[in-house]
């Protein structure tokens, strides 16, 4: 398969957290580079198109857009 992405992604193991629509989610990011994030969650029911997601490393809330979704994984580019 053809690698589609514009930037390298490391690998990681970050708690996180997915907000919208008023609640947020714990969720865990497993790649990640300055553009965008692969997240892993345990249920993704309801993910919406635009979501915010925070580390709870770094507490910096990132605006995103969903762009893949695959079994319990989205993959997320940052739009800030």
């Amino acid at each position: 398969m053809e690698e589609r992405r514009r930037q390298q992604r490391a690998t990681v193991d970050e708690v996180a957290y997915i907000a919208g629509d008023g609640s947020s989610m714990r969720c865990r990011v497993v790649s990640l580079s300055d553009l965008g994030a692969a997240i892993e969650m345990a249920d993704k029911v309801y993910v919406r198109p635009r979501i915010k997601l925070m580390l709870e490393k770094d507490r910096i809330v990132r605006d995103c857009r969903v762009v893949w979704s695959s079994g319990n994984r989205i993959g997320v580019e940052f739009l800030d």
